[in-house]
């Protein structure tokens, strides 16, 4: 055993790193929930409820227990987005302790060596991603990076162990982590190669007493057993059963060699990590309020699992070119440096913090050519062949303005790549320490003191810096309160016991969150189209009861009159008629259909489209069944979707949500009709704009403006909501038109036209 294993690992210091990052993203974490899958994710945790497919058991439970034990928290949504920074952290941790471990053999000072995998953490920790990912629970994938690093450090000190000394239980634990990864997202089980790659007898110096059968029987399990993860994950049962004949010849070597215990138990202890998979099915049948893809039945599990909603094509049928999806990574790679500074200092430090990872794989495969292969594999793994399967269409921003009209993903996908940013980091430490080797041997004739020398190249690790430096506007969600803000606004729009049709993810989920973690407006239906495509939305509709209204923390717009709860459920179909109604229905010509006193021309010329989707007759059923018993409300981020059935003289604007009649509606000093907005309902809107909703929050001054880019609309519904109302109010109360305009003003600062020409 080399000086370099026998040191003990510094898990002192990796834990104050780790408390160090954790205090940086406390300071600049998300005070509640935002925009995109936040919503839904903490609303999941919330209800111990199930998100979008595949499902994300794992997160939910650990979530909703984290968000259960910090009951000194207040605000449950901050608990949950604290659960993003904590794990975030100790995979920092994780990446200093693997970091300085490989610097062994480059950086012999101890203290100098520690700094420099401190820098390669810091790198690591600050990538815009990983930072803008960190401090709110927008997705999963913080809980993914740490079962990766955790993996990777166990097989780091499995590596360090003597031969057939405390082996076995290093990859056991890998194994389980492995399996119970994978039941969060997949993204975790990627980390296996590194270990199948440092398993690989044929890389391993022979040792003495050490049977070559042996370790081969060892790579052979692990091997088989990792198919059989990667098998279920893709949810391929030919997979499935190819990995399942590799695990039998591995066993039956495993038994010739003296291995059986070690084979059959990393098999069970996959199959545990394996049964968290057994949350989905078994939550789903008691309902809870999210339960997405309602996998109650083994198809119906099948189709969550394997994602069969989204209907991606196969990989072998590309989405864009593989060179631009390559160039979609390289863009979010040219974020994660300084992400706050213009888009050439961007670029410029894209290309050095590139050749700075280099410079430290290129050492590494120096210093110690078998890890340098491992790691190289995982990049290659984590870039490559993660763009290859993702099978992404161009990026929302990539090629704008050169080509506009080219197929695009619906926002950024910066995140699915998280893990390659965060493990550049460590390539970037293991550059700065040959930065610093070059250092010190300049240094040599003028610095005897090895030690001192070495100290005396420190101050090259200043560098790792620059990504905290120059990400700390954008990265920061600290103060950013509007997705719950926007949701109960837009609840509060909505008279009581009303329908609200919504579109997608961002005027949806922050929806969710409201009604079921602070339990604003439960008494409104949310009805999503998106959703509302899929059989199992509509049967949750139908199957959810209707809240009681609550008076006291609605606006005083509607109180001091009764609101009469009306009973049945939503749409007056049977099981039978909703399991009847098909996915669409071509439209050969226009057709009229009598929504009770409303009579709806379905043009396929008005609707953009020859057939009406489920959704539409979900919709035109709730018109026919609700109107008159209840309010329907179109929230306004559906833009013109009411008016292609030709209800636009039916439809008045209360704020954010416009109000379907049943007669039509005639102009008069309360309702006046607006170009491009319709007729609108004064009173009501200006007692909505001016007493319940969060103008501060709209218009608070952001450093970088609206970062992200994709759902700026939401914040421009604010902007041009306050500038109409301005112009409607100005002959009437120019005090509250000009009160209007200052908000309007005031949220147009922070659209990205402001900073930038070409998004991010």
């Amino acid at each position: 055993m080399d000086d370099a294993t026998f040191e003990r690992p510094p898990y002192l210091m990796a834990g104050l790193v780790s408390l160090g990052v954790l205090l940086l993203y406390v300071v600049t974490l998300a005070p509640t929930t935002q925009f995109w899958d936040t919503s839904e994710y903490i609303a999941a945790a919330y209800v111990l409820g199930i998100p979008h497919p595949p499902g994300n058991p794992l997160f939910t439970l650990l979530a909703h227990t984290w968000g259960d034990l910090l009951v000194f928290i207040d605000h449950y949504a901050r608990r949950i987005n604290l659960f993003a920074a904590t794990t975030s952290a100790v995979a920092a941790g994780c990446w200093f302790l693997i970091g300085e471990r490989w610097m062994r053999n480059i950086v012999p000072a101890r203290w100098p060596r520690r700094l420099a995998a401190l820098a390669g953490a810091i790198t690591a920790a600050t990538a815009f991603t990983v930072w803008n990912q960190s401090v709110v629970n927008e997705k999963v994938y913080t809980l993914s990076l740490v079962s990766m690093a955790l993996v990777l450090w166990l097989v780091v000190r499995w590596d360090d162990q003597p031969a057939g000394q405390a082996h076995d239980h290093y990859l056991l634990m890998i194994v389980y982590l492995l399996a119970l990864t994978s039941t969060n997202h997949m993204m975790g089980v990627l980390v296996g190669p590194v270990v199948a790659v440092l398993l690989l007898p044929w890389l391993k110096p022979e040792i003495p007493g050490v049977r070559r059968e042996d370790e081969w029987a060892q790579f052979g399990v692990f091997g088989a057993v990792l198919a059989l993860l990667v098998a279920t994950g893709l949810e391929n049962w030919t997979w499935v059963a190819g990995a399942g004949v590799l695990y039998v010849a591995a066993l039956a070597w495993a038994i010739m060699t003296g291995h059986t215990r070690f084979a059959v138990a990393a098999l069970v202890v996959a199959a545990i990590g394996l049964s968290v998979y057994l949350f989905l099915p078994l939550r789903a049948v008691h309902y809870p309020a999210i339960n997405e893809g309602e996998p109650t039945s083994w198809p119906a599990l099948w189709s969550v699992l394997t994602r069969e909603q989204y209907g991606k094509p196969p990989v072998t049928t590309r989405q864009a070119t593989f060179v631009a999806q390559l160039g979609m990574w390289w863009q979010y790679f040219s974020w994660q440096w300084g992400h706050d500074w213009p888009l050439s200092v961007r670029r410029g430090l894209a290309v050095f913090f590139f050749a700075l990872g280099l410079l430290g794989a290129g050492r590494h495969w120096k210093a110690d050519r078998r890890t340098a292969m491992a790691m190289t594999g995982l990049m290659l793994t984590f870039t490559l062949v993660l763009i290859f399967y993702l099978n992404f269409k161009y990026g929302y921003s990539q090629y704008l303005v050169e080509r506009p009209s080219l197929a695009r993903e619906v926002r950024e996908r910066d995140y699915f790549y998280i893990g390659s940013f965060a493990l550049w980091g460590i390539w970037v430490g293991l550059g700065l320490a040959a930065v610093m080797e070059w250092v010190r041997d300049g240094l040599r004739t003028r610095i005897a003191d090895e030690t001192r020398g070495w100290m005396a190249a420190t101050p090259v690790l200043l560098i790792a810096l620059v990504p905290l430096a120059g990400n700390r506007l954008t990265a920061s969600r600290a103060g950013e309160t509007i997705a719950r803000d926007f949701a109960s606004d837009l609840l509060q729009s909505v008279e009581p016991y009303g329908v609200l049709v919504t579109a997608g993810d961002n005027d949806t989920f922050p929806l969710w969150y409201a009604q079921e973690v602070e339990g604003i407006r439960q008494d409104v239906t949310v009805l999503n189209l998106s959703l509302a495509n899929t059989d199992w939305y509509l049967r949750q509709l139908q199957r959810r009861p209707l809240a009681d209204f609550d008076a006291e923390r609605a606006p005083a717009v509607y109180r001091g009159r009764e609101w009469p709860k009306p009973d049945g459920r939503l749409l007056s179909w049977t099981d039978a008629e909703l399991a009847a109604v098909q996915l669409y229905y071509v439209l050969d010509r226009t057709q009229t259909v009598q929504l009770g006193p409303l009579s709806v021309a379905l043009n396929p010329d008005w609707l953009g489209k020859p057939y009406v989707e489920r959704a539409d007759v979900a919709v035109l059923q709730v018109i026919k069944d609700q109107l008159g018993r209840r309010p329907v409300y179109f929230s306004r981020t559906v833009g013109l979707y009411a008016d292609q059935f030709g209800l636009t003289g039916y439809l008045e604007g209360q704020g954010f949500a416009r109000k379907l009649n049943a007669a039509p509606i005639t102009a008069s000093d309360s309702i006046v009709t607006v170009p491009s907005l319709g007729y609108i309902n004064v009173p009501r809107t200006t007692a909505l704009l001016f007493d319940v909703y969060h103008t501060a929050s709209a218009g608070r001054l952001r450093p970088r403006g609206w970062v992200d880019t994709p759902s700026e609309g939401i914040l421009s519904l604010y902007g041009v909501t306050y500038q109409t109302m301005a112009q409607v109010l100005q002959p009437r109360d120019s005090v509250l038109a000009e009160r209007a305009l200052a908000v309007a003003d005031s949220v147009y600062r922070n659209t990205a036209s402001l900073f930038d020409a070409v998004p991010n």
